[in-house]
């Protein structure tokens, strides 16, 4: 393959993943949506959309092995590619996570411990997916170590939920049936995992960050 008509694959390889990016992004909004508003409609179509979210990274995975195999690339290509594969897998997890918000507004009884904000750390979390993502589109390191950072506060917003709820749950009273003990229990479940997925996220948005700073800079500082 002539060297440009290489690099233009190279450049529609990154347009794909930013659009990837959007997708997901759009998808994890849809589920911090449908849970906030307890809309199963829009539950349900997070999770059956989850499909494109599925397709086109198994269309960007082989893109990637493509390109390495067409021309064996060295130096920053290679790098851009390698990177590229990890990005795409780290938002195709994001996309899973989002479907599991999907499922837990299905399965949401009701609001048992309202004080815990939710909505809170699921901005944050896109916050630095979107971060992450610019980082690698506009090639700048800075903000790769911003998103890195930024994930301590998302940690410590999701502790402190965390530790709200059982908190709450070891100070309640006017449980009287097993029936509510069994509610009340399945809800905690339920919020703690959101809180987990959550929390993921920034995991996998820093892991982004790490990644685009290997590629621009041959620095794995991030990745360990």
């Amino acid at each position: 393959m002539p060297r440009k008509q290489y690099q233009e694959r190279l450049a529609e390889l990154r347009e794909d993943v930013l659009y990837m990016s959007e997708l997901v992004a759009e998808r994890l909004r849809m589920g911090m949506d449908a849970l906030e508003q307890k809309d199963e409609e829009l539950a349900n179509r997070v999770i059956e959309e989850d499909a494109e979210v599925n397709r086109l990274y198994l269309e960007l995975e082989q893109d990637c092995v493509d390109l390495l195999a067409l021309q064996q690339p060295v130096a920053g290509d290679l790098r851009f590619i390698a990177a590229s594969f990890k990005i795409i897998t780290d938002l195709e997890r994001i996309g899973d996570l989002a479907t599991n918000l999907g499922g837990y507004t299905l399965e949401a009884q009701r609001d048992v411990f309202p004080d815990v904000d939710v909505q809170r750390i699921g901005e944050a979390t896109l916050d630095m997916l979107e971060d992450a993502m610019n980082a690698y589109a506009d090639e700048d390191t800075a903000a790769c170590y911003e998103v890195a950072e930024a994930d301590d506060d998302v940690d410590a917003m999701c502790e402190e939920a965390s530790s709200a709820v059982v908190r709450d749950l070891i100070q309640r009273e006017g449980v009287d049936s097993e029936e509510d003990v069994e509610d009340i229990m399945a809800d905690v479940s339920r919020l703690l995992l959101t809180i987990r997925d959550l929390e993921r996220v920034g995991d996998h948005a820093v892991n982004i960050a790490a990644r685009t700073l290997y590629m621009l800079e041959n620095d794995d500082e991030l990745i360990y």
